[in-house]
């Protein structure tokens, strides 16, 4: 073999074997822990608690927060993070995290109230992880929530997934001007600006935006009567902006599961995906917007109301595997 393709091969296969799978990487974040850290982070799987999912600013949550960690665990936590979602998606929860630092100098509250703090963003460990059989994890916290099930070290869910910005765009300070969700903005508005003027009257559903993503943190997502524009109604050049816009939000995810829902879509007809858009159809300050594509086996939301219309909120929704889906449940009901 010539050398270089030596060299290619053996680099290859050191990625593959240093690679981390989320077993393992669960099972080294669980190992820095002491007895009673485990016993705040870990939880049985078959548990109503895995079902919990809230967005917003809360006292009581479950798991293990991030102010109760060293350094050494921070970094095993968010090694947890990257066996699941890719590393800019990562950088950007973590961005979202240190956005609470900005919203308590923005609200002028003291350094005594930890109603905004950096470090309540939590890690709660389902099951036992290993490479055969079922366990999930979950990082929750004020606009960061991801629920990953898995099975057989192979990832089956990874929603609901949740990421939100408050402020959407950083008004002032050393930081004026940073918008951790840009993208999700700018690629909502190209899909929308790419339809014709026909088009977008079958996708816009209402002049008003709603004032929450409509799935909100059900355990169901649903939306009852589905509206918009269909795939197939658009023109080429809308389509592709919409494939576009699913791929930016399937894509936070690692490649592989992000393939294996896109597979699932594709499988169910790009032709029943539904793009609906409600509120201002221009992107101005103050001025509210909200998106949604739903298809058969996925919703994904964006809106961007709240706060003067300067608070954005994203959310992935599996309509068959949330959670890691019923078929799971049972699954290790019977193996347990």
């Amino acid at each position: 073999m010539p050398r270089f393709l030596l060299f290619l091969v053996t680099a290859l296969l050191s990625t593959l074997l240093n690679a981390q799978s989320p077993a393992s990487s669960a099972a080294a974040f669980i190992k820095t822990l002491d007895q009673q850290q485990i016993t705040k982070a870990v939880f049985p799987f078959d548990t109503a608690e895995r079902f919990r999912f809230a967005y917003v600013p809360l006292n009581d949550r479950k798991g293990i927060s991030f102010n109760e960690l060293n350094e050494g665990q921070r970094t095993a936590a968010m090694n947890l993070l990257k066996s699941c979602v890719t590393n800019e998606t990562a950088a950007r929860v973590s961005a979202i995290m240190q956005l609470d630092v900005i919203l308590k100098k923005m609200e002028s509250r003291s350094a005594e109230d930890h109603f905004r703090d950096p470090g309540k963003y939590f890690i709660s460990i389902f099951g036992v992880p290993a490479a055969k059989g079922i366990w999930g994890w979950r990082l929750e916290g004020h606009h960061v929530a991801f629920h990953f099930s898995s099975e057989d070290n192979t990832l089956v869910s990874g929603t609901p997934g949740f990421m939100g910005s408050n402020p959407a765009i950083v008004p002032d300070g050393p930081e004026k001007g940073k918008e951790i969700l840009k993208p999700e903005a700018d690629g909502g508005f190209a899909a929308l600006n790419a339809l014709s003027e026909t088009e977008k009257q079958k996708a816009i559903i209402a002049t008003d935006a709603p004032a929450d993503i409509v799935t909100a943190a059900n355990r169901k997502a649903m939306i009852e009567h589905p509206a918009g524009i269909f795939y197939r109604d658009m023109n080429p050049s809308a389509q592709k902006k919409i494939m576009d816009l699913l791929s930016l939000y399937v894509h936070r995810y690692t490649k592989l599961f992000a393939d294996d829902m896109l597979r699932q879509i594709k499988e169910a007809g790009y032709d029943n995906l539904q793009f609906a858009w409600a509120g201002a159809t221009e992107r101005l300050p103050g001025k509210p917007w909200y998106y949604r594509i739903q298809g058969p086996t996925i919703i994904i939301e964006c809106d961007n109301t709240q706060n003067n219309a300067n608070h954005m909120h994203t959310v992935v929704r599996d309509l068959k595997n949330d959670f890691g889906g019923d078929l799971l449940l049972e699954h290790y009901r019977q193996q347990h």
